[in-house]
């Protein structure tokens, strides 16, 4: 995918639906979700964060607008994780709404999974 280039992966807006917007910015995949991260909507996240093509794949995922994450979104993110480690790339999780973050520390990602504030920090080195 070309740099500023965008594909929408999700539904329409609706509540309770996620919306996954991929786009780039040197050569870093960047995610933007909306809405909800759960069994019915962690379909369209495992598709986004599949980077299987991609040499050295580098995502960061903007959590700002993401309301409600459960166990799902935890399983996807470690998969992917390990899976872009593993392919000698990364992931970072970006500005992730306070319940979110209460999520991702409960369960010690955020020990595993690098998270950053901003997604302007997630993006830089």
């Amino acid at each position: 995918m070309a740099d500023g280039e965008m594909a929408d992966t999700g539904q329409a807006a609706q509540p309770g639906r996620l919306t996954v917007v991929s786009t780039a910015t040197d050569g870093i995949r960047v995610l933007t979700l909306a809405g909800e991260i759960d069994y019915d909507t962690g379909q369209s996240l495992r598709q986004a964060l599949d980077a299987a093509e991609t040499p050295r794949p580098r995502i960061v995922v903007d959590l700002s607008r993401v309301t409600f994450m459960d166990s799902t979104g935890i399983n996807l993110f470690i998969a992917a994780h390990r899976d872009l480690i593993e392919a000698g790339g990364w992931m970072r999780l970006a500005a992730p709404t306070q319940a979110v973050m209460r999520t991702l520390q409960i369960v010690g990602v955020d020990a595993v999974i690098d998270c950053r504030e901003t997604l302007r920090q997630a993006l830089s080195n």
